[in-house]
C-alpha cells in the first residue's frame, strides 16, 4: 500500500510522533528530500524514541509556518539555498 493512501487512511489526524518515510508523506514530498531539508535546517532534528528516529508532528508544523512566513516576506529557504526566486 502506498505511504500517502496508508496515512490518510489510518486515521484522521497524522499521529504525533513520525518516522521519516511517513514525515515525509505529510509534506507530499520524497523522503530524500525530506532528509535534505532536516540536514539543512529547514525541518526539525528527530526525536530519538529508543533506537527508532521520530519526528514530532507540531515541530513540523511549526518549521512548515516558519517557511510560510518567510515566502511571506519574500525569503523561501529551499529556494534561497538553489539560488532561484525572487528573479
Amino acid at each position: 500500500m502506498d505511504v500517502v493512501k496508508k496515512l490518510l487512511n489510518s486515521s484522521a489526524y497524522a499521529p504525533r510522533a513520525m518516522r521519516a518515510e511517513r514525515a515525509a508523506a505529510y509534506f507530499d514530498i520524497s523522503k530524500s528530500k525530506f532528509y535534505e531539508l532536516v540536514a539543512q535546517g529547514v525541518l526539525p532534528k528527530p526525536v530519538r524514541i529508543g533506537s527508532v528516529k521520530t519526528w514530532d508532528r507540531l515541530e513540523l508544523e511549526a518549521a512548515y509556518e516558519g517557511m510560510k512566513e518567510q515566502e511571506s516576506a519574500g525569503h523561501n529557504p529551499i529556494e534561497a539555498h538553489y539560488g532561484i526566486g525572487n528573479e
